[in-house]
């Protein structure tokens, strides 16, 4: 009898709302948590499917691999309820730093940033058959903002655009690998002219316009990716759209247009 009170009551608590919207989960690092700030990526992506699917942040600044494997199995249960229909992974940027001396710091090398991306990605096609995955590379940095901005004590920078370009180009061929689809941030944002300036705040964190590249890349993806069902905004139902009595008419009496579908600022601004 506990058993069956305990089961019922964690089937109670384990979502916030009664009603069930498919889940894009983003695990990351800085990129990912601060990716609701101002015009940041995951906002849009949450302003664009905010009938269509909940979008959870699940970013820590600061993170390499070795600290997201350690909190892979609490953030992503095997056995929970309902499993994400898509997780975006971005982890590579702090991975790419230089060792420190001391052996504290961020620095994964290569060959375990890889090995630890590959365990991240098998364990997140275990959580179920219609899970979906994108990878984000490591972005490039802009040399000169960064070494002013987060220099170590001895003046030398914490990692440089050419490491990123190393473990973002490892990134991608591992995903090609392992059949998984991925963003090429380093060179995607760097199509942008004067991407320096314009793409960071501080040399290594998104501005506004970092951010809209971002949001970009990855609204391609699920615009092209094959997947059954579908992940594309276009292609996915609404929460609540069928007609009502009390949607808005027009002064002269006319029934308006269904608003379910409609997204700010219009739907054919986001093609």
């Amino acid at each position: 009898v506990y058993s069956a009170f305990k089961e019922k009551k964690q089937r109670g608590t384990r979502t916030m709302s009664g009603t069930s919207r498919p889940q894009f989960v983003l695990f990351g690092s800085s990129i990912v948590q601060f990716g609701f700030f101002g015009e940041g990526w995951a906002a849009t992506l949450a302003h664009l499917y905010a009938r269509k699917a909940d979008i959870i942040n699940r970013g820590y600044a600061g993170w390499n691999t070795r600290r997201a494997l350690q909190v892979l199995d609490k953030v992503f249960p095997k056995d929970a309820r309902v499993q994400p229909s898509l997780v975006i992974v971005y982890f590579g940027g702090n991975d790419s730093s230089f060792p420190d001396p001391s052996g504290f710091g961020t620095s994964v090398p290569l060959e375990e940033y890889l090995e630890n991306m590959k365990k991240i990605i098998n364990h997140l096609q275990s959580l179920s058959d219609t899970t979906r995955i994108i990878v984000l590379s490591a972005p490039p940095i802009d040399d000169v903002a960064l070494n002013i901005q987060f220099a170590r004590s001895n003046g030398k920078p914490s990692r440089t655009n050419e490491t990123c370009r190393v473990y973002s180009e490892a990134c991608l061929e591992l995903c090609q690998d392992m059949n998984i689809k991925a963003v090429d941030l380093w060179t995607a944002l760097q199509k942008v002219e004067k991407w320096q300036e314009a793409c960071f705040i501080d040399g290594i964190h998104l501005s506004p316009v970092g951010n809209k590249v971002v949001f970009k890349e990855v609204l391609k993806v699920l615009k092209e990716a094959d997947w059954k069902p579908s992940l594309y905004w276009r292609s996915m139902k609404n929460e609540f759209d069928e007609d009502s009595p009390y949607d808005p008419f027009f002064d002269d009496g006319r029934p308006y247009n269904n608003l379910s579908n409609w997204v700010l600022p219009d739907n054919d601004y986001w093609d």
